[in-house]
C-alpha cells in the first residue's frame, strides 16, 4: 500500500513510480489553480494521479484510461480504497481515446517517449495540455538520430542540454498544435531527475498558431568556447561561425525559444505546496528565472579559462550592476541565466 499526499492505493502488479511525486504534487497545484473541470490521464497504471487530480484539487469529471486491463481493474479497486465513485475508467487505446473525444486537459505520462500521442493529444485538449517526456538522452541530444526521428528537430548534447530537451519537446508539441490551428502557451516547463515536464494552455486560432510560430528557431552552438546564438523563425540561417571565438558553430532546432513559465501562475500555485517540499522548490526557483533561453555553466567556463570559481551569486549581483539580466536556473546548480553576450561574461569572470 502507497500513501501519497492525501491518498493511499494499492500498486501490487502495476506500474508505479515513488520519484514522480514531485512530478504528482505540481500536476495536483497546477490543476488546481487552474480550476480545471474535466481531466484525462491517459496513463493511469495504479490511477495515483487522477485520483490525487479528483480528491486534492477538487476537479469534477476525472477519466483514468489504461490500456491495461489488470490496471484498470486496479484503479477501480483503488477509487473505492479512496471512496471515490464519480471517476470513469476507461481501458483502450490512449491515441484512439483522444481520437474520439475532447477533453479540457490532458495529461501525457508515458513510459518513455510521448511523441506518438502528441498529434490526437493537440486534437483533443481544449485548454490545457500537461506532458511528461522520460525519453531524456534523445530530447537532449546525447541519443541524436532517436531525437531527430522522434521530434523533428536535431537536438545538441551541449552544456545546457536539459534545458535543451525542454525547448526540443516544447517546439515538437507547438508544431502539432499549429497544424490544426492552435497555440500552445507554456505556463510550467522543467527538467529535473530523469524526465522533463510541460504544461500549457491552448488557444484556438490560425492567428494564434502563426504568433506562437514566431517564437520558434534555431541554437547555433559553439563546442570550442561555449558560447551561442539564436536564430529566431522556422527558416535555419547558419552563419557556421562563432561570433566570438571564430571556431565552427553546430546548429539545433527547430526549438522553442519563447518563455518557459506563467510567473504569476507560478507564484499562485506556490500556495498550494507544502513549502518543505522539493515540488515547492523547484516551482519557487522556475518562478525566478529570467526569460532568455539558456544559460551557462559558471563553473564548465571557469575550467576553461583556468580560473578558480566565485559563487554565482557573485557573479549575478555583477552582470545586475553591468546593466544586464542574470539569474539562477533550476536546470543546474551552478548555471547563470543572462542576456549578457559571452565575452561580456567572461571579462566579469577574469
Amino acid at each position: 500500500m502507497v500513501v501519497e499526499g492525501s491518498v493511499r492505493v494499492n500498486t501490487d502488479g502495476v506500474f508505479y513510480n515513488p520519484r514522480m511525486k514531485t512530478n504528482r504534487d505540481i500536476c495536483v497545484a497546477m490543476a488546481s489553480e487552474l480550476g480545471v473541470n474535466e481531466y484525462l490521464d491517459a496513463f493511469s497504471a495504479s490511477g495515483i494521479r487522477g485520483i490525487r487530480v479528483r480528491k486534492e484539487a477538487g476537479v469534477e469529471r476525472v477519466v483514468m484510461n489504461d490500456i491495461s486491463p489488470s490496471a484498470c481493474r486496479r484503479i477501480r479497486e483503488n477509487l473505492a480504497l479512496n471512496d471515490i465513485s464519480d471517476c470513469e475508467v476507461t481501458c483502450e487505446s490512449a491515441s484512439a481515446l483522444m481520437s474520439r473525444r475532447r477533453f479540457e486537459a490532458i495529461d501525457l505520462d508515458p513510459f518513455g517517449s510521448p511523441a506518438q500521442f502528441l498529434a490526437p493529444a493537440a486534437s483533443s485538449a481544449r485548454s490545457y495540455l500537461f506532458i511528461t517526456a522520460t525519453d531524456t538522452a534523445p530530447l537532449c541530444g546525447a541519443h541524436l538520430k532517436s531525437g531527430v526521428r522522434k521530434y523533428l528537430a536535431v537536438p545538441l548534447n551541449t552544456e545546457y542540454h536539459r534545458e535543451m530537451g525542454v525547448r526540443i519537446l516544447m517546439g515538437a508539441v507547438i508544431r502539432e498544435m499549429a497544424r490544426v490551428d492552435r497555440r500552445g502557451i507554456p505556463l510550467l516547463s522543467y527538467a529535473t531527475e530523469h524526465y522533463v515536464r510541460v504544461h500549457m494552455r491552448i488557444k484556438k486560432g490560425a492567428r494564434e498558431a502563426d504568433e506562437a510560430l514566431e517564437s520558434m528557431g534555431y541554437v547555433e552552438h559553439c563546442f570550442g568556447c561555449g558560447g551561442w546564438s539564436l536564430r529566431m523563425g522556422m527558416g535555419c540561417r547558419s552563419s557556421g561561425t562563432c561570433s566570438f571565438c571564430g571556431g565552427r558553430t553546430c546548429t539545433a532546432g527547430p526549438l522553442w525559444l519563447g518563455p518557459l513559465h506563467d510567473k504569476d501562475l507560478l507564484r499562485a500555485s506556490l500556495k498550494r505546496l507544502d513549502p518543505e517540499s522539493r515540488a515547492h522548490r523547484l516551482v519557487l526557483l522556475c518562478s525566478e528565472e529570467i526569460d532568455v533561453p539558456f544559460y551557462y555553466d559558471h563553473h564548465k567556463i571557469c575550467r576553461r579559462l583556468r580560473i578558480t570559481p566565485s559563487k554565482v551569486e557573485k557573479v549575478i549581483s555583477d552582470l545586475l550592476e553591468h546593466g544586464y539580466r542574470a539569474s539562477r536556473t533550476h536546470f543546474n546548480g551552478v548555471g547563470i541565466k543572462t542576456d549578457a553576450p559571452m565575452g561580456d561574461l567572461i571579462s566579469l569572470l577574469a
